[in-house]
Formats: structure tokens, sequence, C-alpha cells
């Protein structure tokens, strides 16, 4: 097409009018009955001949007669547009954004959606209102419309297509957004990983929003339950990743792509676009070495502490600065920077944005190389990176537009970026980032770029510290638009806001954990920068040398599903509290609020002894090593230790004002816990003994908590302890110290169970609210928390999958890093109270409120 796309401001249009027919007018087509006539003083000339250039300006008195396809519409077309000229001629901004505001509002009010778009008769209406559809630089009003199978949009001028739909049966995500600073946008992704969404949503009522996000929330959370294999998510929260990313479940790539959609950033949203770190720090090189950790940008300062002379000329300034201070005059993300790395193929967004104009060549994205040395060494370039480069589309580093984007100073035509010399392509360019940022060196420290862009240094004193302060204008809540009066001047600190820059929301307000990575090879030299000291009881246990008995578990757990019921006993008058299995396997003990420990054979299938201390329930039993002695505890305040060979109480310890909870045993330490808010560290008794005589228990330490303690397990190295309290908090102690790590209030009432993962980088902990949450040991962080329909009271698990006892007599199989119920295992009749699994992981025992006991195997 060889006509350009015509652009005629309305604040420099004379007279508009309908045509009449007199001859003297510059026609673009015949004019006919149906034609409208302008007469303007200035005009712009777009994509002549298809090319996208420049635009170009022609001024001085014209007339356009343009003709309408429906003859019909002239009245209300002109009508139309004498409105929007009266406000393009106001004096105000603010004035003029109002009546455009209310010549819209008239015109969605006069239409309604039409329902012959639906795709089926049989469709039921749910909820229809106004809204506009966000694309970058431009926002289309129109009607939505949500069904009981399908989401609807229906823009006024029928473009991009008279109607966009979405079947919610394909939806995966939807977020919530913030558009413009005020809460009305939604983002709906019917993929698991696109950088794109399907449709973004901005509405003129908060209430239309929300409404709008629950039905569909509610929809995809019922066709979850409906069948739980699938995997129908509407809005995860951060800490639901940061579980699948440590396990190295989520590359780091979908880890930021995840952060950045909850932190509001959007890619139909230039002012809150995706950002991602620079990287490499090395683009001179001929080969990139990922191996060195000189190759790669310090990620634990912002791009404008790197320098540390322009650091320091820029604090200097920030001394001197009254307040409220800031350290960059500039933000690391802006339309402008977004434009600048895609002017390649969205020429058409800059000259929009610009004017009409492309950038002075000398400051264009030229090179790498050159824009990185100039967002380290330049006085106002902060800037970080989009997520396209580490993408697979090159599209963005190659002019295939054949665009004349200006000459630069040297003579040579600005064309394809420059790319290092060690990038024999573009395509190898962006595999090479994508290496760089799935390497071990940014695996280990990408959690520090986390903890300044989305985490606890983006705000406060963390962030002074961290050299991290920008304008007050570019954070969440730095203005309330709501408490500006004057319309001229909201529209114009809106603006502001947009072109400049906006930092995304806070996602964490602690440190941000670590990243599990293997042990290091390369990265000898850089493990130890910022890694837990190796004695500290959070650095993880050595790596297993007894590779087949690992593999043998791993096996097992991938096989949890198929777990099968063998055997079944009931041995006791009421719920039962506790199992210890021998260490051959062949006895079994149960403790049981019926005030008994029971001592059952597998081999004869026969109760072989029943042991009453007192006419109290006990709570849990647990065997000394070497097999001679059981211990139980009881609601009567005692821990009670029982001989096997010699068939009598060996000894009582009295050590607790209330019933005893649970007790733990490692390295002749007991470790009991109680309803009377105190979990108690003993010296125990010698791990082989026989001797019948009587012990001195002496108490090495008293963990105080502030209500009744009803559960605690230990770590696999003895060196820290997790309990759980009556109110929901988890505490997680470092034994070595007896000092408390962290406390976690994470649960609505009991908590039931709660135990470290095998490698003791996490705490599992369940509740009588139905919660199954995961704990990082390093930072204290929730990071990922899965909702069960009823109370879990108790389960086993390997840091990856769990199999609990529910409180219906159901074991359920949980996926902790895909986030879903696996499968549902019929049991008990009641609630299921304990559960046992041997070393091998391939048998496992469960005790219920039925007074049964039942044998489970692994059938694979």
């Amino acid at each position: 097409m060889s006509q350009p796309i015509i652009k005629i401001p309305l604040r420099d249009c004379i007279k508009i009018g309908k045509h009449e027919e007199n001859g003297s007018s510059r026609h673009f087509t015949k004019a006919k009955s149906g034609a409208i006539s302008l007469l303007f003083s200035q005009v712009y000339f777009i994509k002549e001949h298809n090319i996208v250039a420049p635009y170009k300006i022609e001024r001085g008195t014209m007339e356009y007669v343009f003709e309408l396809d429906v003859s019909g519409k002239v009245e209300d077309v002109v009508e139309t547009l004498l409105q929007l000229h009266r406000a393009s001629c106001l004096d105000k901004l603010g004035d003029q954004t109002a009546m455009i505001t209310a010549i819209l509002q008239s015109r969605l009010a006069r239409t309604s959606f039409d329902k012959n778009r639906f795709q089926s008769v049989s469709e039921k209406l749910h909820m229809e209102c106004q809204a506009e559809m966000v694309t970058p630089l431009v926002t289309n009003p129109g009607h939505v419309c949500i069904t009981d199978t399908n989401l609807y949009f229906q823009p006024l001028n029928g473009h991009p297509k008279p109607v966009v739909q979405i079947t919610l049966q394909d939806v995966r995500r939807i977020y919530k957004r913030r558009h413009g600073l005020m809460p009305l946008g939604l983002e709906v992704f019917c993929t698991e990983d696109d950088l794109c969404s399907d449709i973004y949503l901005k509405f003129y009522e908060p209430q239309d929003r929300d409404d709008l996000y629950f039905y569909i929330a509610t929809y995809l959370d019922y066709n979850k339950k409906l069948n739980f294999h699938e995997h129908h998510v509407a809005e995860r929260t951060a800490e639901s990743y940061t579980l699948q990313w440590q396990r190295g479940h989520l590359s780091n790539y979908q880890y930021l792509l995840h952060l950045n959609n909850l932190a509001d950033r959007s890619c139909n949203d230039l002012s809150q676009y995706p950002v991602f770190p620079w990287i490499i720090n090395d683009y001179c090189s001929a080969e990139l070495d990922l191996s060195n950790p000189g190759t790669f940008r310090d990620l634990s300062r912002p791009v404008g502490a790197l320098n540390k002379e322009r650091l320091e000329r820029l604090l200097s300034r920030y001394q001197e600065m009254p307040e409220p201070k800031f350290m960059y005059g500039s933000h690391y993300s802006s339309p402008g920077y977004v434009l600048f790395y895609l002017v390649r193929i969205a020429p058409e967004y800059m000259l929009c944005l610009q004017n009409g104009r492309f950038d002075n060549a000398d400051r264009m994205f030229n090179s790498i190389a050159e824009t990185w040395k100039n967002c380290l060494d330049g006085a106002t370039d902060f800037k970080e990176l989009i997520p396209e480069f580490y993408g697979d589309d090159v599209s963005f580093l190659v002019n295939s537009l054949k665009l004349d984007l200006g000459k630069r100073q040297g003579g040579q035509m600005v064309d394809d970026v420059e790319l290092p010399p060690w990038a024999r392509s573009p395509e190898d360019f962006l595999q090479k980032s994508k290496e760089a940022l799935e390497s071990g060196y940014v695996s280990e420290h990408l959690h520090e770029w986390i903890d300044l862009i989305f985490g606890y240094k983006q705000k406060g004193t963390d962030a002074v510290g961290a050299h991290n302060v920008f304008h007050p204008l570019t954070y969440e809540g730095g203005v309330d638009l709501n408490s500006i009066e004057d319309p001229d001047e909201k529209v114009a600190m809106l603006t502001q806001i947009l072109e400049f820059g906006q930092t995304p929301k806070q996602l964490f307000v602690t440190p941000h954990p670590r990243r599990i990575t293997p042990k290091c090879k390369s990265f000898s030299q850089t493990c130890g920068h910022n890694a837990p000291l190796v004695d500290s009881p959070v650095s993880p246990g050595e790596e297993s040398f007894e590779d087949l008995t690992e593999e043998s578990k791993t096996l097992a757990w991938n096989n949890i599903t198929k777990l099968q019921l063998h055997e079944r006993y009931k041995i006791h008058k009421e719920a039962v509290t506790g199992i210890a299995v021998s260490g051959n396997g062949s006895s079994v003990f149960t403790t049981s609020q019926d005030s008994t420990l029971k001592m059952f054979s597998k081999e004869s299938k026969m109760l072989q002894r029943s042991i009453s201390f007192s006419n109290m329930a006990l709570s849990s039993c647990l065997l000394l090593p070497g097999d001679a002695t059981v211990i139980s505890s009881s609601w009567d305040n005692n821990v009670y230790f029982y001989s096997i060979a010699f068939g009598r109480r060996q000894d009582t310890l009295m050590g607790h004002d209330d019933a005893v909870s649970k007790i733990c045993w490692h390295d002749n330490r007991l470790y009991s816990a109680s309803w009377d808010s105190t979990v108690k560290v003993w010296s125990g008794v010698p791990a082989e003994t026989t001797c019948p005589k009587r012990h001195r228990f002496d108490m090495l330490a008293e963990l105080e908590h502030d209500v009744s303690v009803d559960t605690i397990s230990l770590n696999a190295a003895g060196t820290m302890l997790v309990s759980g309290t009556r109110e929901g908090t988890v505490s997680i102690w470092d034994l070595t110290t007896a000092t408390i790590l962290h406390q976690i209030p994470c649960h609505s009432g009991t908590i039931r169970d709660a135990a470290f993962s095998p490698d003791s980088r996490h705490v599992l902990s369940t509740g009588a609210d139905g919660c199954l949450n995961v704990i990082d040991v390093q930072t204290g962080m929730l990071i990922s928390s899965m909702t069960s329909d009823e109370p879990q009271r108790c389960f086993i698990w390997d840091g990856n999958s769990v199999l609990s006892g529910s409180q219906s007599g159901e074991l359920l199989v949980w996926d902790l890093l895909g986030g879903k119920l696996s499968e549902r295992i019929q049991g008990h009749a009641g609630a299921v109270t304990c559960i046992w699994m041997n070393e091998q992981c391939s048998s496992i025992i469960t005790g219920g409120e039925d007074r049964q006991i039942m044998f489970w195997k692994l059938q694979y």
C-alpha cells in the first residue's frame, strides 16, 4: 500500500463538518453524501509506501474530505469529532482528560455486548461490564462479558478483531495488576511459562476487576478439585514458586519471569515491563569463560553501584540533598529504555513515543559492549535488561526491517546490534547469555539481585545500605493520586511516573533464600562467598556416599503413589499415637490413648506384650539405638523408659508440669516437648544400656515457648530442632547454642506435625487449618503453602513429595514442586494419627483413631 496513514491533530482543526459538495476541496475519495470535511493547519504522514520511517509533516491551511462506508453514521461521527475537538482545545490537561473520559463513558453506555457473538446458544451470562484492552501505548475501550465457559471482550472500534474470546478451560494463570498506579488491571495467561499474556484488561471500577477475578479463580479452583491432576492455578504467591526454583524444578529464567509477573510487570505495559539483570561483565574476550567468577557482574549491587568512582560522586550528592533523598536520577526500567532495546522490532512504538522521530543515531542501541560500558560509566544510565536477552528470538538484535535509523558520527549507518567477540551470531549470543543466566555462579548469587529488585533491599534502611535508593515517585504507594485534587497536577504526576519508570511491587520483606546448587566444581573458589559457615546448623549435610541407598530411596519416592495395604491389626482400645520399629523390622512398638505400650511381632503377627505405666494416655514412643529400651511420653507429665530385655519399667523422667506431647532422641540426648510451653533437652542414658538401674537426668537446656508445644522433630545431624505450637507457630532452634533461629506464625490453629527435609534445608509443617507449609531454614521464609480440605495429622516427606495422613483416614500424596495433590489412598476408618517409614523407604506403617495399625508396601 503506497498511501500513508494520515494523522490530523484535533487541536490543529479549523472546521469539522458534513461535506457539502462545491468541488473546491482536495479529495482522497469521490465525494458522496456520506462524507466528512476537515479544514486544518497541520497534518502528519505516517508509513508512506508501507515503510516505517520518521513522520513527514505538512503545514498550511488544507481541507480533506473523508467518505464513510456507512453514510448514515455521518452525523454521529461529526458530533463525536466536534466533542473531541472541544476537549483538545481546553487549556488545562486535567480538563481535557475529564472531557474525553466523559465522551467515552457516554459512548460505552449507549452500547452493550453483542450476545450473538457467544460460541454456543446454551452459554449462561454471568457478568458484563466496561473495560479497556491494554496493549503497549494503546488501550482499547469496549465491553467485557463472562459466561459459564468463556471470557469475551468486544472493542468499540472492532480492532484488532470484532471479539476476543478466551475459553476458561484453557486459562492457566490470572494476575491482578496495578495499571496507571490504580488497582484496575487483570491479565490472563493460557500458558504456563510464556512471556506474553492472552489478554490484559483495565477496568473502570476496582469492584468490576475483583468480581471478574473472583469468578475466573473460582472456576479454576472448581475445575482443579474435579480433576486434581489438572494444573489449573489462579494466582500463586511468589513463595509457591521459590521452593520449585530452589530445588531446580524451575530454571532461573522461569523463576524471574514468575517474579516479574507477580510484581505487576507485563509485556503489555511499557511503564512496567519485565526487568531482568545484566549477568555478564565481559564483552571484550574472544571466548566466554563461565567458570571464571570475573566473567560475571556483581549481583549483590544495583547497576548504579557497580562503578565505585561514579558511586562516590552519587553518594556525595545524596548526602547534600534535602529530603526526600534519592541516589539515582533515573530508573533501571522505563518505557524509553524498553524501546531503546526493542527499536528494531517495535520502531512504530518509538516513533509514537518520540513525536515521530527516532533517537539520535549515536544514542541508539548500537552495541552490547557500548551499552554495558555506558551503564557502568554514564552519569545517568542505570538500566537493567529485558527478558528478550535470555529468550530465543533474535529479531531485536537484527535490523531485518531495513530501517533507516540514522548515521553515526563516524559515518557508519545504524544497522544490526554489534555483538561481543565471543558471540559468533545473534543466535549464539542469546544461547551463551542463557547459559550464563543458568550457570552455577548465577544460581548461587541470583537471590542477591532478587533482594534488590523484588525483596527486602528495595525500600527502607536496607535499600540505603545497598545503595539502592531511587526517586520516591517510582515506588508503589510513593504518591496517592486520589489525594491530588487538582486534575492538571494529577495528570502531570501520572504522566511523569509512567514515563520515568516504576519499581516492581515488593514481593519479599526478608532475605531471599539461596538456590540449592550441586556441589561446586568449577566454582570452588566462589563457593564460600556468603555461604553459611561449615559448622553452622543451617549448612546442608555432606553428600551421602551410599549411592545405592539414595537411588533406592529416590525410586521409592518416585513410586509412592503405588502404595498398597499389606496387613492391618486392631491392637489398641483407643487411637494409636506412636510407632517405633526394631532395627531388623521384626518388632513393632506402639503407644495409644488407651494408656498402653504394645509390642507386636511382625513375623508371628501376634501381640507379644502390653505395658501400662499409668492410667493416662501415652503420646509417642521411640526405640533407643541397640533396640534394648523403649521410651514413651505420657499425658501424666512423665517420660517412661522400658527395658525390653528385663520386661519392666527401667526409669521415669518427671520433667514437665503438663502433658508430654512428643519425644525425640539423638546422640545420647533426649528431647521432650510439653503442653507446659517448653521443650527440654536431657543428657540421656548410655545407648547400649541393658542395666536395669535408675539414672539421674541432667537438663542441658530449656527451649521456652509462649503456649503449649504439640510436636517436635530433629534434623538428621541433630543440630536443629523444629517445634510446633497450639497457636500455629513454627519455631526453628539451633541446638548447638540452644537459641531460636526463626519463629514463623504460619498456621491458624494447632500444628499437628513438623519435620526437616533430609537435607535440612527446609521444614514442612501441617496444621489443623489444613495447610502444608514449607519454610526455608536458612532465611525462615515461608516458601510454599498448599491447602487441603481437611487437617493432615501426620506425614513423612523427602523434600519434594509428601505422604500425609488425613483427618478422614486417607493417605494423600502431595507433589510440592508441582503444587498439586497426586493421589488419594484409602486407609483408616478415622484420622491417621501417626506414620513410620523405614530407612530404605520401602515399608510404611500407619496408626489411626480406628485403633488399627496398618502395614503398607510399595509395589513397583
